[in-house]
């Protein structure tokens, strides 16, 4: 073994040691505290001038607030005063190159001292028409699976599903949160709240309105349950509304890291009622369980997306999502107002306050951003990826279950197979491990209760979203070519067909693509740039793409590995699409193509 190697090894050991004693510290406080009746207080905690390896900290303490034992103060997992309900697909953060705090080094954003990063081919819409930032509709037809079960045999040509691709297509937009980056006041649905500056020597007052990034995700089948997975059933699509803030002040400096991404989630529902609680303070369980009124939407269903400010029950305007099944004739809601429970969050002390939120541009203009997301949107749609790695056996049990501990079917963290043995051995790579990681036919017996059971894991792998938020080494199932080549299912699932989408009835005029995989890639570096590439380095070479088609009467977008058809599709150099890495420009390694005319009837 090389110094270099052992070197890596030796970091990989402590990086381990040092997570889970980290999860056992956590769990144990909670216990203690519970058991004794201990006030937990949050506090907030800031960072300046700390160094980054060493995540040197000082307290200030705040007003006292006793976290419940779980919820989503933390998305990412890392709070060291709450255990998450659910390992959540959150909102990417943007770091900044050469600040020297523990929350952000490298360009990379760090919860906790732990990396989190994600990976989000998205395109983006662009409009400086009045309405085009914060009322928007989505025409578009749901994608397929293979009628045959997965395979794990041959990285590259095995049967794929739309599950272990992507956890939760999703649909965006910014949504003002005073309380949330860079913790400023923000007037709703105006573009005076868009950031002038965003390094990390910009003042508050350049950093522009305080920004949440709002979600409409989608969910596959194959894979339940929802609290433990990322599916509903195994054979229905369902669908949710997030919100996600970020509990830091501008640069970074200051980040309270017991709440660091606090978030807000409800099912689309028929009656419009959440499961459960939304707000992060108070989710359940529940919250994360789809009920007799969740709406459910079958492959290769046609529907409608329609998102903007609505009347909120006891006054005022809150965000809505309205979704129609034309397929099905059904519809389900979601509307993020304090009458249905949402909350936003203090950085002082991580408490709740009853919350209506609502967007938080007039337009779509390039300028109008989430100023601490990695993406540089409002409103995009995007294919949340790299989380999936298909496997053989599993070993190294979880006992009980982390994530769940009701759920005693059997949970792992080592994945075994050819997909795992294709790339390198985690303990040379970021990965701390694999986790969530369950059998085919798991039905998670106790998951929500004695007696509670879900159908049966169409396949075994792993979620890689424990230990660390995404596939690290690029091994899974999203950089073979197993995405869909057509609208039609093969031995791969069929794409999603997007109408571009519109705002009064009318077109965006522009549209870029971009990607932040570069994050998650260890070999990028400010100073070393040819380490940040599209595809990201792994064994499988490959990275799904874009391409307009003009095959269904008006152009629509298909996403994953569609070329060819003669003069239909423009793949635009498929992943040559995401264009130039803007490291030297932006502070962190994100991937932008240029700006697009959408040459559609756009009227």
């Amino acid at each position: 073994m090389t110094p270099a190697a052992e070197a890596r090894d030796k970091e990989q050991v402590r990086r381990m040691k040092r997570m889970k004693r980290t999860i056992l510290r956590s769990a144990l406080t909670l216990a203690i505290a519970a058991l004794f009746g201990i006030t937990i207080t949050a506090s907030l905690v800031s960072t300046p001038g700390a160094q980054a390896a060493a995540g040197t900290t000082s307290a200030r303490t705040a007003a006292s607030y006793t976290p419940a034992k779980t919820g989503e103060l933390d998305c990412n997992g890392f709070s060291p005063a709450q255990k998450e309900v659910r390992a959540s697909e959150c909102t990417d953060i943007r770091g900044f190159e050469g600040v020297d705090n523990s929350n952000t080094w490298g360009g990379k954003f760090y919860d906790n001292g732990e990396y989190i990063g994600h990976d989000e081919p998205d395109t983006t819409f662009l409009s400086s028409a009045p309405g085009s930032g914060n009322d928007v509709s989505w025409n578009l037809t749901i994608g397929r699976d293979p009628a045959a079960l997965p395979t794990d045999v041959s990285p590259g040509h095995d049967i794929s599903h739309w599950f272990e691709l992507s956890p939760a297509p999703w649909f965006s937009m910014a949504l003002c949160d005073p309380n949330s980056y860079p913790q400023t006041p923000c007037t709703p649905e105006s573009d005076s709240n868009a950031p002038t500056c965003t390094g990390s020597s910009c003042t508050t007052a350049q950093s522009g309105g305080g920004s949440t990034f709002m979600e409409m995700q989608l969910y596959p089948p194959g894979n339940p349950p929802f609290v433990d997975s990322a599916s509903c059933d195994d054979t229905h699509w369902c669908a949710a509304l997030t919100i996600d803030s970020l509990e830091c002040t501008t640069g970074f400096a200051t980040c309270n890291t017991t709440c660091e991404e606090p978030s807000n989630f409800g099912f689309i529902q028929k009656d419009g009622v959440p499961t459960g609680p939304p707000g992060p303070q108070n989710s359940d369980t529940a919250t994360f369980t789809p009920n007799s009124e969740t709406l459910l939407m079958n492959p290769g269903d046609r529907i409608t997306i329609h998102m903007s400010d609505a009347p909120a029950p006891g006054g005022g305007k809150a965000f809505k999502v309205v979704l129609d099944d034309l397929t099905r004739h059904t519809s389900g809601s979601m509307q993020a107002s304090a009458a249905n429970g949402f909350q936003n969050t203090s950085i002082a002390n991580c408490a709740g306050t009853p919350f209506n939120f609502q967007p938080e541009f007039s337009t779509a203009k390039p300028a109008n951003v989430i100023p601490w997301a990695a993406l540089q949107t409002n409103i995009s749609t995007e294919f949340e990826t790299g989380h999936w790695e298909s496997c053989s056996t599993l070993s190294d049990a979880l006992t009980p279950n982390p994530i769940d501990p009701a759920d005693t079917g059997g949970a792992y963290n080592e994945c075994e197979g050819p997909y795992e043995n294709a790339g390198p051995p985690d303990s040379t790579s970021p990965e701390t491990g694999d986790a969530m990681c369950y059998y085919a036919g798991d039905t998670h017996p106790g998951y929500d209760g004695p007696g509670t059971s879900t159908q049966p894991d169409l396949t075994t792998g792993c979620q890689d979203n424990f230990f660390q938020n995404g596939d690290l080494d690029f091994d899974g199932s999203p950089y073979w070519t197993e995405w869909p080549t057509g609208n039609q299912p093969t031995i791969y699932p069929s794409t999603f067909v997007e109408q571009f989408p519109t705002s009064s009835g009318r077109q965006y005029s522009k549209y870029f693509f971009q990607t932040d995989t570069a994050l998650s890639e260890s070999t990028c570096t400010a100073t070393s740039l040819s380490g940040c590439t599209v595809p990201p380095q792994g064994p499988g070479g490959f990275y799904p793409y874009w391409t307009e088609s003009h095959a269904f009467g008006s152009c629509a977008l298909e996403f994953g590995n569609v070329s060819g058809r003669g003069p239909f599709l423009t793949d635009f150099g498929k992943d040559a699409q995401y264009g130039q890495d803007l490291f030297t420009t932006l502070g962190y390694p994100e991937f932008e193509g240029p700006v697009h005319n959408n040459t559609c009837d756009y009227r």
